[in-house]
């Protein structure tokens, strides 16, 4: 309500300085006048007393009846004419008296105006920018600051950006209720499905050892799978509940390539697949190595299994100012084009997938490297093959 009344006093300001203006100067005019006419009367007494002196006793008796008449009695009068006399001749300067209380007037009214609009715009942009930070501090998360509420032409908007932040918070709670739901709900199955995986390694373990004859192959890779999807939706859950435990630390990319190299050695020689690893000096990113490891050896998997045999998967790495990045790709055929969208979704397989892999990989290396502050692309090289770049950045 102050915050009102402030506002309309600001309103009426000009308006006030105006008619307080116009009065002032209507005073100091009409004085102006009255000592004006005055001094013409005094002074045309003056030069017939002198040039007359025997008319004086008949001058102030005219002098006299002239101050007894009323404007109406005076208003119109046109004696002087006849003799060739106009109002043109008389009073000569007071036009610029007039025009000096004008511009008085005029430049009163404007500055008074430009002040006020001048105060409520610097009103105006306070809370705009009051209310700009604090949808920022809202954004960044900073939900504890109260904004100052004031009775003016923002409180509508105030009003609006108070319930609509707090149905985000609501929502954004409510989505993160659901999303440790889901992640515990993942985990649970990846628990329960690790018992009998156990189970099912030990019966075919006794069953290799009890008769060897007997094939097993068709069952021991089933299980494999299943014990390898198993860990992969155990990863997945933590991952969405926000409890990957990760050791940051100085990570160099050419030890990352070369460890994640070796481990899939045994896969890179079936396949007869080489992998080619430059050495660009050191180049760090601030990761967990074990883990970054781990995403890069599903991004080389996925070039192993899409390369030609005896083909290679080329790696390539460097930095600048803002981000350190990789590149992993093969000579294989590339990307369906309308795959290359949807390659990081959960269980999605392409056109062109090959193998038996679940369409886990790919998302699970880029949730670790958006961890550590970087992400995954994809794209499809001009000379042929899939290429993968990875940055991860500075800050």
């Amino acid at each position: 309500m102050i915050e009102r009344i402030k506002q309309k006093s600001v309103i009426l300001l000009p308006v006030l300085v105006s008619v307080t203006t116009i009065a002032l100067v209507s005073v100091f005019w009409i004085q102006q006048y009255r000592q004006v006419a005055y001094e013409h009367i005094s002074q045309f007494c003056e030069i017939i007393g002198e040039n007359y002196p025997e008319t004086e006793e008949q001058m102030l008796s005219a002098v006299k009846e002239y101050y007894t008449l009323t404007e109406q009695e005076v208003d119109g009068n046109q004696y002087l004419a006849q003799y060739g006399y106009t109002s043109d001749g008389f009073c000569n300067g007071m036009e610029w008296n007039l025009l000096v209380c004008s511009l008085i007037l005029f430049f009163g009214t404007v500055c008074s105006f430009l002040l006020s609009m001048g105060y409520l715009n610097r009103r105006k942009q306070k809370r705009i920018v009051e209310l700009t930070d604090y949808l920022e501090q809202v954004n960044m998360g900073n939900s504890g600051r109260i904004i100052q509420r004031l009775e003016d032409e923002f409180s509508g908007l105030q009003d609006e950006m108070d319930k609509t932040v707090t149905e985000l918070y609501e929502t954004r709670e409510s989505a993160i209720k659901d999303k440790i739901n889901f992640a515990d709900n993942l985990a649970n199955i990846a628990h329960q499905l690790k018992t009998p995986i156990t189970a099912a390694f030990l019966s075919l373990q006794l069953m290799e050892k009890a008769m060897p004859e007997i094939h097993t192959e068709t069952i021991k890779k089933p299980l494999e799978r299943l014990n390898h999807l198993e860990e992969s939706l155990l990863t997945l859950s933590k991952i969405d509940a926000g409890i990957l435990h990760l050791e940051y630390s100085p990570v160099d990319i050419y030890t990352a390539l070369n460890l994640a190299a070796e481990n899939l050695s045994d896969l890179l020689k079936q396949k007869n697949v080489t992998v080619e690893i430059p050495d660009k000096g050191c180049i760090e990113i601030i990761g967990d190595l074990e883990w970054s490891m781990e995403a890069l050896m599903n991004l080389m998997k996925n070039c192993m299994e899409h390369s030609p045999t005896a083909g290679t998967i080329h790696c390539d790495y460097g930095s600048n100012p803002l981000y350190a990045e990789i590149f992993i790709w093969d000579e294989g055929d590339g990307f369906a084009p309308e795959d290359i969208p949807h390659l990081f979704q959960r269980f999605y397989r392409g056109k062109r997938s090959v193998g038996d892999g679940m369409g886990i990989g790919l998302s699970l290396a880029q949730s670790i490297f958006e961890l550590q502050n970087g992400n995954i692309t994809a794209r499809n090289l001009p000379s042929g093959g899939a290429c993968f770049e990875i940055r991860v950045y500075s800050h």
